[in-house]
């Protein structure tokens, strides 16, 4: 695990020339420039793979005259990037992954290592939780053969899947393990079990507790619940990261409770997808960073991820107040269709408040509402239409359209808010304490997966970072995305032999043209991959080659901290 690497050449020439002949290793990758995700500079050399581990990474000697290393199998990298796989930090692939282990939207991308459990993880579950998620399925359909939340995990990599994965265990999976979909407090009989919940998790290799707090029922959790649930999960050194409480109206008391939260229970603490939604909010972004540097400079642990495009993607939920969502689809839907109860909630959708986060308000109007996925079949041929668009054909108002479309629905619509500056996009970027996640499925553009319209930062948003705020925009240096997207994720989760080039590392590695790396994906065209990946191993077995993915199903379950097992 600590073998040196070996660099520069000129150092160790006197013993390679002793050498009758040089290692042979399985694989080599020859002659790349080596990002090895330190941040520091890239130099031009090697890379060996051995088994599941990289075995060696040998620098250049300025001379020119170095042979490098021997390989059984040797690719010819030069001109291209080589650096660590990429960590995806916010990853909803919980089910697209039960549909399709291969990840290709993320593979050919780079993502090694997707991170789920924005609030909901797929357990710990009971059995009215288990029922309720076999009647919930849309497009994709699953058996549920699992109760724990590490079963989950094991049953993702027994069915195959190419990426690695790692969970946060879901504190809303955890409220409603324990008290449904009720807005009260947990008696601290039920708090003293939701705990040994994220304890139990946390042994079975949970990376940290995750929130999302803008949606019921995580909305009716105060912050002594989290500080309580947060703490357990510190107890085994797992982190805290949050969908926080608002990033619109009230989002510095949304960071305030984060921090708080942080401090009392005496963990890290990561902000899910760092925005400043609506445009009246945009220049709070600068408060925000104050907010979070200045928590940092006292000694907490305070980081962040994002995506890189201005719009975000959620469902109708963000449109409504939590109080009409209580009790979960079903009473929710049943409240909508009663008169006096609709006009209500239409009232409070078109009024402006802090006491709950309407991405509907965010998004400025109903044109900036994109209608991308339904349940219903006689309801997909709206797919793609804005919700200004499908209130005009049915002459009604935006909001009555909304209202119709769930209850038509039977459940959520996914939906996409467009909210964010592209200024502030560029200004989080820059930041040193941020990192990536696509907040979207691991998806191929084939299949069930045809059937709605994704956000297209499931296809395009690592490649974007490289291709469009890297090489033409120069927002950061290469060198310093890759750091973001490989050590600084893995270290933030507190993984070991992830995230590095370096000798004795898992041989998750990947090998890109920085000239041509660019995302293809559109909101009018979302099913398109990313181009500019060449090659893509996952525990040393090549899984992207030549930009096409190989089929290999590779991908192994990350544990974290806690992790009791062997």
């Amino acid at each position: 695990m600590s073998r040196r690497r070996m660099t520069p050449l000129l150092a160790l020439l006197p013993i390679l020339l002793s050498c009758s002949s040089p290692p042979e290793y399985q694989i080599v990758l020859k002659g790349g420039t080596v990002y090895d995700g330190s941040g520091n500079a890239p130099f031009v050399g090697d890379l060996a793979i051995d088994g599941d581990t990289i075995a060696a990474v040998l620098g250049y000697g300025t001379d020119g005259g170095d042979q490098g290393l021997r390989g059984i199998t040797e690719i010819d990298v030069s001109g291209m990037a080589v650096s660590p796989g990429f960590i995806n930090m916010l990853s909803w692939a919980n089910e697209s992954l039960l549909e399709d282990g291969r990840g290709e939207s993320d593979l050919v991308q780079g993502v090694t290592l997707v991170v789920m459990g924005e609030g909901w993880s797929m357990g710990p579950l009971n059995n009215a939780m288990k029922a309720e998620m076999l009647e919930d399925q849309g497009d994709i359909q699953f058996d549920v053969a699992w109760t724990s939340f590490g079963g989950y995990l094991d049953h993702l990599v027994e069915r195959g899947v190419s990426p690695n994965v790692a969970s946060f265990v879901g504190a809303t999976t955890v409220r409603i393990h324990e008290l449904g979909y009720e807005d009260r407090a947990p008696t601290p009989e039920e708090l003293d079990r939701m705990k040994a919940l994220v304890r139990a998790a946390m042994e079975e290799g949970a990376v940290g507790l995750g929130t999302s707090l803008i949606y019921a029922p995580a909305f009716y959790a105060d912050t002594e619940e989290l500080i309580a649930l947060a703490s357990a999960a510190g107890e085994y050194g797992g982190m805290y990261i949050s969908h926080m409480r608002s990033e619109g109206n009230a989002i510095m008391t949304a960071v305030e409770e984060l921090i708080t939260i942080a401090r009392e229970a005496g963990v890290a603490a990561e902000i899910y997808h760092l925005k400043a939604a609506g445009q009246d909010n945009w220049p709070r972004l600068d408060d925000v960073i104050r907010k979070v540097e200045s928590a940092r400079a006292e000694g907490l642990r305070i980081t962040a991820d994002m995506y890189t495009y201005t719009a975000g993607a959620t469902g109708l939920d963000a449109a409504m107040p939590p109080w009409v969502q209580e009790g979960g689809d079903q009473a929710w839907i049943a409240r909508l269709q009663d008169p006096a109860i609709r006009r209500q909630v239409i009232r409070e959708m078109r009024t402006p408040t802090d006491e709950w986060e309407s991405l509907y308000l965010a998004a400025g109007s109903a044109e900036n509402v994109l209608l991308v996925g339904f349940r219903a079949d006689e309801l997909k041929p709206l797919t793609g239409k804005t919700l200004a668009e499908v209130a005009s054909e049915r002459g009604v108002t935006p909001e009555d359209a909304a209202v119709d479309l769930l209850i038509a629905n039977g459940a959520d619509v996914s939906t996409v808010y467009f909210l964010m500056s592209e200024e502030n996009v560029r200004k989080k970027i820059a930041l040193p304490w941020i990192s990536f996640g696509s907040d979207a499925e691991a998806l191929s553009p084939e299949g069930v997966f045809l059937e709605s319209n994704p956000h297209p930062r499931a296809y395009g948003n690592f490649a974007r970072l490289l291709g469009r705020y890297v090489r033409d925009e120069g927002v950061i240096p290469l060198e310093e995305a890759v750091r973001k997207l490989t050590s600084q994720p893995a270290a933030n989760l507190g993984l070991r032999g992830r995230g590095s080039l370096e000798p004795g590392f898992y041989a998750d590695v990947v090998v890109f043209d920085p000239e041509t790396v660019r995302d293809e994906a559109t909101f009018a065209e979302p099913h398109r991959l990313a181009e500019g990946v060449a090659h893509v191993f996952v525990n040393g077995t090549h899984t992207v080659r030549d930009g096409a993915h190989t089929g290999a199903l590779a991908g192994r379950v990350v544990r974290g901290p806690g992790w009791t097992g062997n």
